[in-house]
């Protein structure tokens, strides 16, 4: 799977794989481990679970601008998440990794391929 730069005000927040095609969006995280800089992103997509999951997960849903729409913080394994109305992706984190690189809601994060 390809990998992009997450960036928000100019500045990398996260090098996270890029799963666009329907298989490497439905295997999503699943066996796979994170790094404190790594993640996944999800596109297109509008709404995850975190059922069969290791670990919790940030998931920061975005807009086709990249503009932060909704973030659910520490999801735990196991949860079925609500669909993100206007969402066309969703950015998977370690968790904390939101409030740690204080996004926001509303904040723009661009995909650099």
């Amino acid at each position: 799977m390809k990998t992009v730069q997450i960036v928000k005000n100019g500045k990398s927040i996260a090098t996270v794989w890029h799963a666009k095609g329907y298989f490497a969006r439905l295997r999503g995280l699943l066996g796979r481990t994170l790094e404190e800089d790594g993640g996944l992103l999800l596109t297109p997509c509008n709404a995850i679970h975190t059922i069969g999951m290791g670990y919790a997960i940030d998931a920061i849903y975005l807009d086709r601008q990249g503009c932060v729409l909704r973030i659910d913080e520490s999801l735990k394994p196991g949860r079925v998440l609500p669909m993100q109305l206007g969402a066309r992706h969703v950015l998977e984190l370690p968790a904390g990794s939101a409030r740690r690189r204080m996004i926001l809601t509303g904040d723009k994060l661009e995909v650099i391929q």
